[in-house]
Formats: C-alpha cells, sequence, structure tokens
C-alpha cells in the first residue's frame, strides 16, 4: 500500500491517497502563522485505521515544518501523542518565549 501525503494550503490542510486513489483516506487540519502550525485534527477514514495512513500525514506534516523553520503546535490529541512516542520530532513543539506573567 502506498501513501502520498500532499498539502492544500487553501484548504488549510494536508490530505494522504492510497494507491493513487482520487479520494482522500485521511487528513490533518492546521493554522499556519509565521513562527509555527497548529495542528488541529487528524482524521483517518475507517476502512484506512492502522494501515500507517495517520503516521505518515504526521510525519510528512512535521518534516514539512521542520524544514520551513516553524515550530509546531499539537493541539491535536493524536499528533500530540505522535510527537510523545518519537522523540526525534520533540524538539518542533513550539514554546512561547514570552516573559510576561500576570
Amino acid at each position: 500500500m502506498a501513501v502520498e501525503v500532499s498539502d492544500v494550503p487553501e484548504a488549510n490542510r494536508y490530505e494522504a491517497r492510497v494507491d493513487g486513489a482520487s479520494g482522500a483516506a485521511g487528513l490533518v487540519q492546521y493554522i499556519r502563522t509565521d513562527e509555527l502550525v497548529a495542528f488541529v485534527h487528524t482524521e483517518v477514514s475507517p476502512e484506512y485505521e492502522g494501515r500507517g495512513v495517520g503516521s505518515a500525514l504526521v510525519r510528512t506534516a512535521l518534516d514539512e515544518a521542520r524544514s520551513a523553520g516553524l515550530g509546531v503546535l499539537p493541539t491535536c490529541p493524536y499528533f500530540a501523542g505522535w510527537i510523545a512516542r518519537h522523540p526525534e520530532y520533540r524538539d518542533l513543539v513550539y514554546r512561547s518565549r514570552s516573559t510576561v506573567a500576570d
């Protein structure tokens, strides 16, 4: 099974397609700023769950964030859990540099 992931910036999401199918097998919605990308929702079609589609989406999205020099805000539980299991990506997690306190 070949999973192809592509960024669809006009829809603010990454889409995964399996074996060249026209329909998306999964997607990741994001909000992008000049400093970071917030990954807010991950969805995989039931027939593709457990087959690596979600991991392909996350890995591609994180690799592209790294290439662009962007931090990552994993508000989606799937993203947060995936990063926790893959320490080589933890350095991407955005940390506010603000020193403002109430």
